[in-house]
């Protein structure tokens, strides 16, 4: 599976609570981002892959009718981000149909293709073509070896290569991913020099949820992912292209954690509360998440067979668009609305009253890990002041 993410951790992080008028997400009335996996056939065979993608569609998919209905039942949010994901998109000849749907309705849409041989010029100015705002590519090591490695299919990285340069031909707006793992840490410096040449919108850098094929063993510690948090600041600061995290909520309590200290250090005083990264806006005219997006919370997932999920990397399903109302779901479903209150976050997550409504730690690898989506983060090594107290 391929993942598109919006912008969370802006790479000034201005510390604003205003935002323009209509830009003001309820993220308890509508998500900031729908993401609709079209498909789980993929010819990749990625180490990570959370849909286990297997080279053939499934018979049961939403058909192409379901789907523009499922587009026009994203409208009622209002005008969310909605992505187009899959396994691979382009194993559906009619994703350019739901790319001009989208559109046409009112939609910002934006893709996630693999890069396999699917992924040709043509295909690409075809999606311009037919109105789409932004590209995810991933990049998932520094070589041809080590990426290929990760794609486990030779000659990934050249067509990735191959569609960043298609993608830019076409003055379409790319963001790479990047799943870091314990294959690949190493090779961050080098990754983000190569994001910096593509002269992409945003770098979003994933973390590993053990789920699909992902496994627990793959991933870093938790002092390593205070390390890779801490660098992605640093890098923020001097990188020409902006910088999230999917999978790693606490980047947002490392962010400040490192604005304090900056501001202590220079004899600045302290400024408002943090309400997010304020307002933002990728040159592809994309406006970014006026907050922390979360599982479930300004975040809902459609599956290829159209169950409603708080996130593709959390696989409770609270309804199904053949049956439910998707807005309905979001809004009102148990498993939406417990994920959306903080107040039942458990261990120190709950614990950790300076930082939790920003960031509330990853409900999906809580889920994966623990068995329960409300445990703590297992990735966090942060103590909160209450526990540190006693």
């Amino acid at each position: 599976m391929e993942s598109f993410a919006t912008g969370n951790d802006d790479k000034k992080f201005k510390f604003e609570s205003a935002m323009p008028e209509g830009l003001m997400v309820d993220f308890n009335e509508s998500p900031f981002i729908v993401i609709w996996e079209v498909t789980q056939a993929c010819d990749l065979a990625c180490i990570h892959c959370r849909a286990e993608a297997q080279p053939h569609r499934n018979p049961l998919e939403l058909s192409k009718e379901e789907g523009f209905k499922v587009l026009e039942e994203v409208k009622k949010f209002g005008n969310p981000l909605f992505v187009i994901t899959g396994g691979d998109p382009l194993k559906r000849e009619d994703v350019f149909d739901f790319i001009e749907h989208g559109v046409k309705i009112g939609l910002r849409m934006a893709m996630t293709p693999s890069a396999t041989p699917l992924l040709t010029r043509d295909n690409i100015f075809k999606c311009v073509e037919k109105g789409l705002s932004r590209m995810a590519i991933s990049l998932d090591g520094a070589t041809a070896a080590s990426h290929d490695r990760f794609r486990q299919v030779p000659g990934s990285y050249k067509l990735t290569m191959d569609a960043v340069n298609s993608a830019r031909e076409a003055k379409l707006p790319i963001q790479i991913n990047t799943t870091v793992t314990n294959y690949n840490r190493a090779e961050l410096e080098e990754i983000s020099k190569l994001v910096k040449s593509f002269d992409a919108v945003l770098w979003s850098v994933f973390f590993l949820v053990p789920c699909g094929r992902g496994e627990e063993k793959d991933d870093i510690t938790g002092e390593e992912y205070e390390e890779v948090l801490n660098w992605l600041y640093e890098k923020s600061l001097v990188m020409p292209y902006n910088i999230k995290t999917t999978a790693a909520t606490h980047y947002r309590r490392v962010i400040l954690q490192r604005k304090k200290a900056e501001r202590q250090a220079t004899g600045e005083r302290e400024g408002g509360n943090f309400q997010g990264p304020g307002f933002a806006m990728f040159k592809d005219g994309m406006h970014r998440a006026p907050r922390g997006v979360n599982d479930g919370n300004g975040f809902v997932f459609i599956s290829h067979m159209g169950e409603i999920y708080p996130s593709g990397f959390l696989p409770l399903s609270a309804g199904n668009v053949r049956r439910n109302s998707l807005v309905d779901v979001y809004r009102d479903a148990p498993l939406f609305k417990e994920l959306r209150d903080e107040e039942k976050l458990k261990g120190k997550c709950g614990a950790c009253a300076e930082y939790k409504k920003v960031c509330g730690g990853s409900r999906a690898r809580a889920y994966a890990v623990h068995g329960d989506y409300l445990a703590e983060e297992p990735k966090c090594i942060y103590q909160p002041l209450a526990w540190r107290k006693k």
